[in-house]
């Protein structure tokens, strides 16, 4: 029996996806896996590397979209093929290190209450990054739509969604983390379903997390498991307007999902003027000032 289905959505990142599936074929030869890799009509030489790669393995599996479907649509397709126990959420621009599938399904294992883990995330400079927050708050997303999350960064609001203090060298539990690696049981999507289709990119981690927790399931931040993570290479290709349409979209819809309409609707009327913040920034060259928080960008 397969026992991790690996999932790995490209789109536009061939040097990135060949470095993450040569880390996976060769750091994963004492476990039972198999890739799937679905590609969102990448136009870099993706399809054409990826076809070779499916002939050559047997143990890889691609699908090749005719069109962009999104985050949560594509990993859907492969969570449909998937025969693991486990079923990991990767992106093409992690790199996995030696152990570090196995320990991950020796934690689950262990830990039959834990429906959803992440692990330590380390960038090409060493450094861990940020991967953990609390689940979003009105609140927190009124000063993210005005980015004045720029001017106020300690605010207590954004320092408990942000989770600054949080301790990257313990094993705890968390309400989301980072979707860059995020390990499924099985028996948790046939409970609660795959990923909301409603979401193109961000938050659809969070709202997984959330529906899991909200099952009974924990999820977990597990540092002795550690990935190499590049960090938001697929979306840092869209200009900054169209990525706050699509974030400030996704973030409606969470709180569409899980809040009462009076609680969020501030957030409704501060979409367009988001928006127009965002559209200024892009016109006036200052995006990568005002570029959503790094740990904002999922991906």
């Amino acid at each position: 029996m397969t026992t991790v289905s690996i999932i790995i959505v490209n789109w536009n990142v061939k040097p990135l996806l060949e470095r993450c599936l040569a880390s996976l074929f060769h750091h994963g030869k004492e476990l039972k896996y198999e890739v799937i890799v679905i590609d969102n009509d990448s136009r870099d030489g993706s399809k054409e590397y990826l076809r070779v790669v499916d002939k050559r393995r047997d143990n890889v599996h691609v699908i090749l979209n005719n069109e962009n479907r999104g985050f949560a649509k594509a990993n859907n397709q492969g969570i449909d093929m998937a025969r693991g126990e486990f079923i990991l959420l990767l992106n093409p621009d992690a790199e996995v290190y030696g152990g570090t599938l196995q320990k991950m399904v020796r934690f689950m294992e262990k830990n039959s209450d834990c429906g959803v883990a992440g692990c330590q995330l380390v960038g090409i400079d060493n450094k861990v990054q940020p991967s953990v927050r609390k689940f979003p708050t009105v609140c927190s997303h009124e000063m993210i739509f005005l980015k004045l999350h720029y001017i106020f960064p300690r605010a207590k609001n954004l320092q408990d969604y942000f989770q600054y203090d949080f301790d990257y060298t313990k094993t705890a539990e968390v309400d989301q983390v980072m979707g860059a690696f995020l390990m499924i049981r099985r028996k948790v999507v046939d409970e609660i379903d795959m990923l909301d289709e409603q979401f193109f990119l961000w938050f659809e981690e969070v709202d997984f997390c959330k529906r899991a927790q909200s099952s009974g399931w924990k999820v977990m931040y597990v540092p002795e498991v550690r990935v190499l993570h590049h960090g938001s290479q697929s979306f840092g290709q869209m200009f900054s307007l169209s990525k706050q349409r699509i974030y400030s979209k996704s973030a409606l819809q969470y709180f569409k999902k899980h809040f009462p309409l009076r609680s969020y609707w501030p957030l409704i009327i501060l979409r367009p003027l988001s928006l127009l913040l965002a559209y200024l920034t892009q016109v006036f060259g200052v995006s990568k000032k005002f570029e959503l928080p790094r740990r904002t960008r999922f991906r």
